[in-house]
């Protein structure tokens, strides 16, 4: 248990450590940090990389058994109609719990918290339930991913514009550390029981198909909430100019997240308690550890949370803000390029991502392949999101020919491919994302003068899009590859076969 904690601790370590070196960089360089902010901002690293090392590890020891378990027993049940209520309920109550939503949902002012969360899970807990549909009957998810998209972007064309971006953020903050294991472990343990052909196929693209709910969910509710009716305000960063306000900063915030967190997590206890009752009965040891693993969550949580709202985002915002009022801000596009590089690189699902790609490849597409793809395409990502903010184009110069593109790869390339790009979409758009991209592009778009709900959101948007892109262009290199290396098979047995025919006719 204590080395398994140990390396949460280095894997999250791993995430948070770059962006703050490039905070303190930017401090020391282009935009320095008021002290008040800086010293918000330094105990925050350390509880980032403790939150998101404990909610990891509770993950591991029960939301992942849990999705297994439940997944299994799902479809050994052949119960058509259990299987929509339990995915539906799990993937509502999972998605309230997830961090990076309650990041986002707490920066777009312009909607009642409780709303906003309570869509985005709405949306997850539909399209899981469309997801594990697909496995049970075998639908190919190229042509669910063109049908449902297809459908995102007509229902767009009739909403609010303001919240076009708040819904593809929406879709990308889904698929963060609590979400993310359940809902592979629930299509693994589906999968398995089915145990055909395509198992491994079906084990990717899950996550896929649940950031397009929330997406669909949140502009179906911008065709009926109007965002001018509360307005949106920019709130100016906290700081502290003590000790003491530090401290009561931060126990302030340990108190109110930990209080959140209790509530957040009684759904979950109470439905996997029902389902412990009447169809799991798991032995005694194992609802320990599962038991352990909701407490880890519990402060993960609670810690993570405050790190994020006391410290993290405050510096982000100021960062934005500064950068963007230079005379030079265009200095902008070339920083997000850098940012996004970093960004992508220091997320830990990225890894596990590009591993099961080499190994599924046997080696044709290499990690270092994979994380160049991936780097170049949430690199761009920023670059256009810097763009938006600078010159107020409409975010749908940028995803409508994006997700037509990849929708057109989907055609080209093969079907594993396409579900583990749309998969790597939401891997690349992870924590780091809600907690430190998105404020930064409220103040960069605050300090132009731009509208904050039309330019500033919509950037976790464009990182989850552009994966979709660079994996599945990796995947139709590999299948190149793949048809060059058959041929040139079948040519060397073609001329051993002719070559053998005539030494015989020799004879």
């Amino acid at each position: 248990m204590q080395r398994a904690l140990v390396d949460k601790f280095k894997e999250s370590a791993q995430s948070v450590l770059p962006i703050a070196a490039i905070v303190l960089l930017l401090h020391f360089t282009l935009a320095p940090l008021p002290s008040g902010t800086l010293v918000l901002f330094l105990p925050a690293i350390v509880l980032l990389i403790l939150g998101m090392g404990a909610i990891t590890l509770g993950a591991d020891m029960a939301v992942m058994p849990m999705g297994e378990l439940i997944g299994a027993k799902l479809t050994e049940s052949r119960n058509l109609w259990l299987m929509i209520l339990v995915s539906f309920l799990l993937g509502l109550a999972l998605t309230l719990a997830e961090p990076d939503l309650q990041v986002l949902t707490r920066q777009v002012p312009a909607v009642p918290d409780f709303v906003l969360a309570g869509t985005v899970a709405f949306g997850v807990g539909i399209f899981l339930v469309i997801a594990m549909l697909r496995i049970l009957f075998q639908v190919r998810i190229s042509h669910i991913f063109i049908l449902t998209y297809a459908l995102v972007f007509i229902v767009a064309a009739f909403t609010a514009p303001e919240y076009m971006g708040v819904g593809f953020d929406a879709g990308g903050v889904t698929t963060g550390p609590i979400t993310v294991p359940f809902i592979l472990a629930l299509g693994a343990g589906a999968s398995a029981v089915r145990a055909g052909k395509s198992t491994e196929e079906d084990s990717f693209g899950l996550c896929a198909l649940c950031s397009i709910g929330p997406i669909l969910a949140v502009l179906i509710m911008g065709v009926f909430f109007d965002p001018t009716s509360t307005g949106y305000a920019f709130d100016t960063p906290a700081t502290a100019n003590s000790i003491g306000e530090l401290a009561a900063l931060y126990a302030g915030g340990m108190v109110g997240f930990f209080l959140e967190v209790c509530l957040i997590l009684v759904p979950i206890l109470v439905f996997f308690g029902a389902f412990q009752v009447v169809n799991l009965k798991l032995p005694r040891g194992q609802l320990i550890r599962i038991g352990v693993g909701l407490v880890y969550i519990l402060l993960g949580l609670t810690i993570f949370l405050t790190g994020v709202y006391i410290g993290f985002m405050p510096a982000g915002t100021y960062l934005g803000h500064a950068i963007a009022s230079l005379s030079n801000n265009w200095i902008l596009v070339p920083l997000g390029l850098v940012i996004g590089s970093f960004i992508v690189a220091a997320e830990p699902a990225v890894h596990i991502l590009n591993k099961q790609i080499e190994d599924l490849t046997h080696g044709a597409v290499s990690r270092r392949v994979m994380m160049l793809a991936l780097s170049i395409g949430v690199g761009i990502a920023l670059v256009l999101g810097m763009i938006r903010i600078l010159t107020s184009i409409e975010i749908w110069y940028f995803l409508l020919p994006g997700y037509a593109i990849a929708l057109l790869l989907t055609f080209c390339v093969p079907q594993i491919f396409t579900a583990i790009a749309f998969d790597s979409g939401g891997v690349a758009a992870g924590t780091m994302a809600a907690a430190f991209l998105l404020p930064f592009a409220l103040g960069a778009t605050d300090a132009v003068g731009g509208p904050l709900l039309l330019d500033a959101f919509g950037i976790i948007g464009l990182v989850a899009m552009m994966p979709l892109i660079t994996v599945q262009v990796i995947g139709l290199v590999y299948q190149i590859k793949m048809r060059r290396a058959e041929a040139a098979d079948r040519k060397q047995a073609r001329e051993t076969f002719e070559k053998e025919n005539t030494e015989i006719i020799d004879l």
